[in-house]
């Protein structure tokens, strides 16, 4: 299994944008890999997921604010997060399978990258 490093997130208006990365030390190419985050004092919670082939999926909180996106070359997977709200304010992480459908979540091995979002 890969090891994950998520970085870039930040602090952010709400409003804002951002891109947080999720670079691996192996590669993912034939993986569908998924996007999840925790808020402080809740859950963990799916947002997005893409398949090996491209195919991209969204939580219905995010979808048309936020795109999954992946560069096999770099085996690296971005979130890029548009019109941010207090409510994205959590820790993310990326995983590997497509967890749309599927619970529990799995606990995430990597350390994530904290979104928050504040004026």
């Amino acid at each position: 299994e890969a090891q994950l490093v998520e970085s870039g997130g930040t602090l952010v208006q709400p409003g804002g944008s951002l891109r947080v990365s999720c670079v691996a030390s192996g590669s993912t190419t034939f993986y569908d890999m998924s996007w999840v985050r925790q808020a402080p004092g809740k859950g963990l919670e799916w947002v997005s997921g893409i398949s090996s082939g491209g195919s991209t999926y969204y939580a219905d909180a995010v979808a048309g604010r936020f795109t999954i996106s992946r560069d096999n070359a770099k085996n690296t997977l971005y979130l890029q997060l548009n019109r941010l709200t207090t409510e994205d304010t959590a820790k993310y992480y990326c995983i590997q399978g497509n967890w749309r459908n599927i619970r529990p979540l799995p606990a995430p091995r990597s350390q994530g990258t904290q979104v928050t979002v504040s004026s």
